[in-house]
């Protein structure tokens, strides 16, 4: 397989890309491990992104003790935008994963 990332966004993808934020951590890392799926550019933006957010959340909710985890639901907000073939930012996160060429 080439290293180039395929462009075009599946319905596949926005699929896979919406479990991703749905079911994280276990299903963005399993992504992160197929090779079919990891050179798909979409799915790899967002598998990264959902995993982040997974960490800044669940950090957060232990901090608050629990109250934190109200959270949780914003990820369901983006499951539905990565359903929908969008690539969005997720404020500090976003930026993060890009400074480290992680998506």
């Amino acid at each position: 397989m080439s290293d180039q990332y395929i462009s075009e966004i599946t319905s596949d993808d926005k699929l896979w890309a919406a479990l991703g934020y749905i079911f994280s951590p276990i299903v963005p890392i399993i992504l992160l491990l197929m090779e079919d799926k990891k050179q798909r550019r979409f799915i790899k933006y967002h598998a990264v992104q959902s995993i982040a957010a997974f960490v800044v959340i669940f950090i957060l909710a232990t901090i608050t003790m629990g109250c934190g985890s109200i959270l949780v639901l914003i990820m369901f907000y983006w499951a539905y935008k990565a359903y929908q073939g969008e690539y969005f930012e997720i404020p500090v996160i976003t930026n993060f994963i890009k400074n480290q060429g992680w998506a």
